[in-house]
């Protein structure tokens, strides 16, 4: 019973998340906060969590006019998207990167 609710947790987290996904706004505070951690699978893993808010890969992969098995691959653990290709996505998503200066750390 206990492992029943714990998916029924989980698919409704994943339903709100796609829900809020949507929101250009979100989305970007979204991953921009993966950003953060300066991690590449955690920003990845968060991008993918977008496009399937945003119909899925197959759908971003017709947008795009990028190989549906390329995307896969771009957003799988090992992935390593190039820049321009990063930059397509977003575009599709209808979001884009910006660079900012760091804080500067106190001495």
């Amino acid at each position: 019973m206990a492992k029943r609710k714990k998916k029924q947790t989980a698919k409704s987290y994943d339903v709100f998340l796609k829900k809020q996904l949507l929101s250009p706004e979100l989305a970007a505070e979204y991953l921009s906060a993966a950003v953060q951690d300066k991690s590449l699978e955690g920003f990845l893993v968060a991008l993918k969590n977008v496009a399937e808010a945003h119909g899925g890969i197959g759908v971003l992969s017709r947008t795009t006019k990028l190989n549906r098995q390329s995307m896969y691959k771009m957003f799988s653990e090992r992935g390593n998207p190039t820049v321009s290709s990063l930059f397509t996505v977003l575009d599709a998503l209808g979001l884009e990167v910006s660079i900012a200066p760091q804080e500067q750390k106190s001495a």
